[in-house]
């Protein structure tokens, strides 16, 4: 039995900009002809699509749940691609997702408007001999129960719909998922059950420690986007409530266990999509991809958000490929595939994509540590004599830097790991955040918007928040008094803390930090340098526009030390980088 709190589902006025054409509650099954349109603005169907709509499901407590189901018009069995997500069975044609699309310069006519918000478009699906399967999970919208948030019960749910999607009819028993977001961090969960009719999964960007990658990265408290999350979509009953459960639970307890993905249980195929910018789902989609125990798994960093990439026409045949192995058993050279694709930011409009690897980070991506030197605010491959630099913690300004130029094209590429010696004065906590930077040779920090729209608009909106639409570099955060590292799970490249005990600081008494930074790629050229900030502001602000920022528990000075015996470093790993 969970101890999750539940609260009451929040009332939302019936906003029909919220709507999608088939949201309402109509058991029933509808024909689309060839040449059928959403609307105007979507794009017409290539084949004739049986539609079901509102087919119950009971699951394995009694407990009803409503799904669409789209699938071809054949008599051949088909496989399923499920598209799991609270967020409304049809909603992907809803004003205000064209909304949301069109400012960020994502065209969307080629999609047919039958999709889910941020899943596979049926009718692209359809016409290639798929079904497609749109649950509203438990508790949302006309489903029965209370809604479950990312966890080892929501996995159950989700295994026992894609054992119903295994044997119905018109299924050929192979199940996949697909989607990104929530559609991706409920596949670690369910694929962790290990459901008999589960083929493969596809997860595109999404969590898999709800504590480590959401609600207290790195021990502090930041409830800005789970505060958007309650009122995401509207439901009969009650809901799990993060945020009550944060305040219940602020450390890494068993609720939280249940809440991560069991990784060792993951063992089918996995077509992973990860990118080094997206401040929710970049650490716990490389970790996803890291640890699952899949023989058969594969990684593509690409170098945009996540919206975009997946709409691609030439990402999503790519997607088929790999689900016409694994789905339909068509032996097509997917296994060919190299097992990682991976991506260098020049941050300069010649971004690398597609480049190969067997691992990540790549072999010959040499681990080199370089030492922080408060002396001459550089970093270095010498450990400096000892020194120290302080900082005003209380305001947002308050940071130092440390820089290193190349003199050749360098990658750094890899997992970063801030090793770092440090004091509040005037606190027994401190809360630290780190970022690494691109600065290029006239000492102008590079920065990228990650959607199609770059202009001003976009711009200024990305100035102090909405981190997901512009990379800024490589970030870590780490409350001091949370410091304490798992031993058996940390590695020479990936600090991992236990986050279940609290250990106070002492003012003034210096204390070593390993602060775990998202991974990179980013390709530097003679005369650039990189540089390390480290500040007590979360200077990246909230993840999407409106998303509040979090508020660090920082008073009076911190004071970081180098060299010495009391020597701080960044690791990261390192190649020359040469045009093939």
């Amino acid at each position: 039995m969970n101890n999750f709190i539940y609260a009451k589902q929040p009332s939302l006025p019936d906003d029909i900009s919220r709507h999608g054409l088939f949201s309402g509650f109509k058991p029933s099954t509808v024909f689309l002809p060839k040449g059928f349109r959403v609307s105007e603005t979507c794009a017409p169907l290539t084949v004739d699509i049986i539609y079901e709509k509102d087919v119950a499901v009971t699951l394995r407590d009694g407990t009803t749940i409503y799904t669409d189901v789209l699938r071809p018009v054949t008599e051949e069995k088909v496989p399923v691609i499920v598209a799991w997500s609270p967020y409304g069975k049809s909603r992907g044609n809803a004003p205000q997702y064209d909304d949301l699309f069109g400012l960020l310069g994502i065209g969307t006519s080629h999609l047919s408007g039958l999709q889910k918000f941020e899943g596979p478009d049926p009718a692209w699906w359809c016409a290639r001999g798929y079904a497609i399967c749109h649950p509203d999970p438990r508790g949302s919208h006309n489903s029965d129960g209370d809604s479950r948030w990312w966890s080892r019960e929501e996995g159950e749910d989700f295994h026992d719909l894609v054992e119903w999607c295994g044997t119905q009819d018109w299924s050929n028993g192979k199940v996949a998922a697909s989607g990104n977001s929530y559609l991706t961090a409920s596949q670690w969960f369910m694929a962790a059950e290990r459901p008999a009719h589960l083929a493969a999964i596809a997860p595109w960007e999404g969590m898999s420690d709800i504590y480590r990658d959401l609600i207290m990265r790195g021990g502090i408290p930041d409830y800005g986007f789970s505060e958007t999350l309650r009122y995401a979509y509207i439901g009969k009953n009650q809901r799990e409530d993060l945020i009550m459960d944060a305040d219940a639970h602020p450390l890494r307890d068993s609720l939280w266990e249940r809440r991560a993905a069991d990784f060792s249980k993951i063992d089918v195929p996995a077509y992973v999509v990860a990118s080094y910018s997206n401040s929710i789902h970049t650490p716990g989609t490389f970790r996803g991809w890291r640890s699952i125990a899949s023989e058969q798994k594969w990684l593509r960093i690409h170098a945009t958000m996540e919206w975009p990439d997946y709409y691609t026409e030439e990402n999503q045949l790519d997607l088929l490929k790999f689900f016409d192995r694994f789905l339909k058993g068509i032996d097509n050279g997917w296994d060919d595939t190299p097992i990682v694709r991976y991506t260098l930011h020049d941050l300069e409009g010649n971004d690398r994509i597609g480049l190969v690897a067997d691992q990540f980070p790549p072999k010959k991506a040499v681990t080199t540590r370089f030492y922080l030197d408060a002396a001459e605010n550089s970093l270095t491959t010498a450990s400096p004599e000892a020194g120290s630099l302080s900082y005003d913690a209380t305001v947002p300004e308050g940071q130092v830097s440390f820089e290193m130029r190349v003199d050749a094209n360098t990658a750094f590429v890899g997992y970063p790991r801030l090793h770092l010696n440090a004091a509040a004065l005037e606190a027994d906590d401190m809360d630290i955040f780190v970022l690494l930077q691109k600065v290029d040779a006239d000492g102008k920090v590079l920065e990228q918007i990650t959607v199609p729209n770059k202009g001003p608009q976009m711009f200024g909106m990305t100035r102090a928040g909405a981190s997901i639409l512009c990379y800024k570099g490589s970030n870590g955060r780490l409350r001091a008094s949370m410091r304490h590292l798992d031993a058996e799970k940390t590695t020479e490249d990936l600090p991992v803390h236990s986050f279940d005990r609290v250990e106070k600081l002492t003012p003034g008494a210096m204390v070593t930090l390993d602060i775990e930074l998202f991974p990179m790629g980013l390709l530097l050229y003679p005369g650039e340098a990189l540089r390390l900030t480290i500040g007590g502001h979360n200077t990246l602000g909230g993840a999407m526009p409106g998303t509040k920022n979090l508020t660090p528990a920082n008073k009076g000075r911190h004071v970081i030390h180098t060299g010495g015996d009391h020597a701080s470093w960044l690791s990261i790993g390192t190649m020359p980088f040469a045009e093939e």
